[in-house]
């Protein structure tokens, strides 16, 4: 793969194919999440069940990791995008349809395995043709692209929201931002094709780890260290978008104070994700990681002894931006450290086994947070979440020296 290693490489010259489609599919994303456990608590779900149903986003991600791995590599990336496109808006209309909670709860469900097709299609290409030099940058440009979907899209379904005065009215936003990647990924160049692909017998040589299952045993020990700690990344930022909207129906604010609060957060997150990629091409992924999950771990833990002040909203707001800006730190680590770790031919099922250990825990995070709701508070369910992220920055402290020794070349 010699454009990998050239440094004749512009990553501005298929900048906007290879990103415009990520920013469009999680515009839709973005507008849905923070209405989800207002709607399902509309269809009869008390508090938690409108926690596990939030929560259903994030497993139907890990669900999606099984086959996309598999899927990328066998019909390549566009297809795979244009395919969970199209799985996006039959979820949508499953959700807008929905009779009960359950239902819906299988539309939230299908949005995440539709997500989780679609960013690993796009994190293959970027493994496989970004060089090295720039590959944080790279990585955290394309999570910078997602984080600007879930920035402006609860602004649109707050805006949505207002005009008709439903919250289901944010689910035509993914249906719009669905067809739109459609149209586009049809008609863009595809980047893809302006580059070198690696040789066919060196795909040949990862043909037989294609499989998620036999990918997890061949990397079991990364996996079961690094993996671990990539989990506790996810499950800081599932528990993050599961917990804020519930703490706002908690403590009672409106629909549209949510996206609006939310939509600050994520304004937050987004503005710092080419820092995030500066700050590891440059010093390392630990400066990124450490200082994101540290953030995030003691902010839930604050947010935990606020819920009955008179102040409640203020903090809220103030904790909900905190957790922005610690999250922007870490934007692009999970798909970087991934990247570092894979294979230089035929990355897409290592990817998907990582995104999988990693999704794991984004899919445990809530439905654990909606269990100590159900017995306990939604106050320790977020302190609990909290400690865990803190335990997490220590694991990955110890284990990133190990596996990724050298310090990224500067530019």
């Amino acid at each position: 793969m010699s454009t990998t290693a050239g440094d004749d490489f512009r990553f501005r010259s298929i900048a906007l194919p290879a990103l415009l489609p990520s920013f469009l599919f999680a515009t839709g994303e973005g507008a849905v999440i923070p209405v989800v456990p207002a709607i399902a608590s509309s269809l009869g779900a008390d508090l938690a069940g409108a926690g596990l149903i939030a929560s259903m986003l994030v497993v139907g991600q890990l669900a999606g990791d099984i086959p996309s791995g598999w899927v990328v590599s066998r019909i390549g990336e566009r297809r795979a995008m244009i395919g969970a496109a199209a799985l996006a808006v039959v979820a949508v209309l499953i959700s807008l349809l929905a009779p009960n909670a359950v239902v819906f709860g299988v539309g939230v469900f299908l949005i995440g395995l539709a997500a989780a097709v679609f960013a690993l299609a796009r994190q293959a290409f970027m493994t496989a043709f970004v060089p090295l030099r720039i590959r944080a940058r790279a990585l955290s440009t394309l999570g910078g692209a997602f984080r600007a979907g879930w920035f402006i899209g609860p602004f649109l379904g707050a805006g949505v929201i207002a005009l008709t005065g439903s919250p289901h009215a944010a689910f035509l936003v993914q249906i719009v931002a669905a067809v739109a990647v459609t149209i586009l990924l049809l008609v863009m160049p595809d980047p893809t094709a302006r580059l070198a692909k690696p040789d066919a017998g060196a795909r040949e040589v990862e043909a037989e780890s294609r499989g998620l299952l036999p990918t997890i045993w061949q990397h079991r020990r990364v996996l079961a260290t690094m993996g671990a700690g990539a989990s506790i990344v996810g499950a800081l930022r599932a528990s993050r978008m599961a917990i804020l909207p519930l703490w706002a129906v908690s403590i009672g604010l409106g629909d549209s104070t949510t996206a609006l609060v939310i939509g600050i957060g994520a304004a937050a997150d987004f503005a710092l994700f080419y820092t995030s990629g500066q700050i590891m091409d440059r010093f390392g992924r630990l400066w990124s990681v450490i200082p994101s999950m540290v953030g995030m771990g003691i902010a839930l833990v604050v947010l935990s002894f606020t819920h009955d002040l008179s102040a409640s909203t203020i903090w809220f707001t103030v904790i909900a931006i905190a957790m922005g800006v610690a999250n922007g730190i870490g934007s692009g680590i999970i798909m970087t450290l991934s990247a570092d770790l894979a294979p230089r031919t035929d990355p897409a099922p290592f990817l998907g086994a990582f995104r999988f250990t990693a999704d794991a825990g984004s899919a445990a995070a809530p439905v654990l947070v909606a269990g100590v709701v159900a017995v306990a508070s939604l106050p320790l369910a977020t302190a609990l979440v909290g400690v865990t992220g803190l335990a997490g920055a220590a694991m990955l402290a110890r284990w990133i020296p190990r596996y990724l020794p050298r310090r990224p070349a500067t530019p």
